[in-house]
């Protein structure tokens, strides 16, 4: 993905959560418990905003401000926080609900083979509820973890207490830092914008990786695969 585009989306995602707050908050962090939405950035901005560091942005609920300081950035991250929670259920729910045979045909998409996902499973019946929660602090992952969860029947109630401790602890951190930043916004914004070039190296790197993967893969063929 080009610099430029990630750098409108950062900007699209500024914009919406300075424009809607709280609203935007839960919605982005719901999508981003199934797939990546920049929740690193939705917090920190969210909780710049709560610090009152941009003239005419506000947190609100039903109408109502918020006083910016502590009870902005205590709504700001809770929703955050509830918002995942949800997404992260609802993903849970439909990887109970499609199965794994679905996983399989559409898993090409997600780059899991069948192979891959026998791995998955025994990692959550060895680990269950730690997996999950180290998953949910661990950026990029913490997006993949909800439907796979489903589909190997985490169990529900450890999934979402533990899930419920790793979102706490990733929104009222990021939204921490940005409270911290508040009037500094600027220079975590341009820092932000370094971040963009590094996740482009990064997806770079990866896709380099991952095609030498499949040559090396190919080369050994498939009675080789490690278990």
């Amino acid at each position: 993905m080009p610099v430029a585009a990630l750098s409108e989306i950062t900007d699209w995602i500024t914009d919406v959560v300075g424009d809607h707050g709280l609203y935007a908050v839960f919605l982005l962090m719901m999508i981003d418990a199934v797939f990546p939405a920049a929740s690193e950035l939705v917090m920190v901005y969210a909780g710049a905003v709560a610090a009152g560091a941009f003239a005419g942005q506000s947190v609100s609920l039903f109408g109502h401000d918020l006083e910016s300081g502590f009870p902005a950035y205590l709504a700001i991250a809770t929703a955050g926080t509830i918002g995942y929670l949800v997404g992260a259920i609802a993903g849970w729910g439909a990887g109970d609900y499609l199965g794994r045979p679905w996983l399989e045909r559409h898993g090409r998409w997600l780059h899991l083979s069948p192979a891959k996902l026998d791995r998955a499973e025994r990692w959550f019946d060895r680990w269950e509820g730690w997996a999950v929660f180290l998953g949910r602090i661990t950026p990029v992952m913490r997006s993949f973890i909800s439907v796979p969860a489903g589909v190997f029947r985490a169990r529900f109630g450890p999934y979402v207490w533990l899930t419920l401790l790793g979102s706490a602890i990733w929104c009222f951190g990021f939204a921490g830092l940005g409270w911290a930043a508040g009037a500094n916004w600027e220079r975590v914004n341009d820092a932000f914008h370094y971040v963009e070039y590094l996740v482009v190296a990064a997806i770079v790197v990866g896709v380099v990786s991952l095609v030498a993967w499949r040559l090396v893969r190919r080369r050994k063929g498939p009675a080789n695969e490690p278990i």
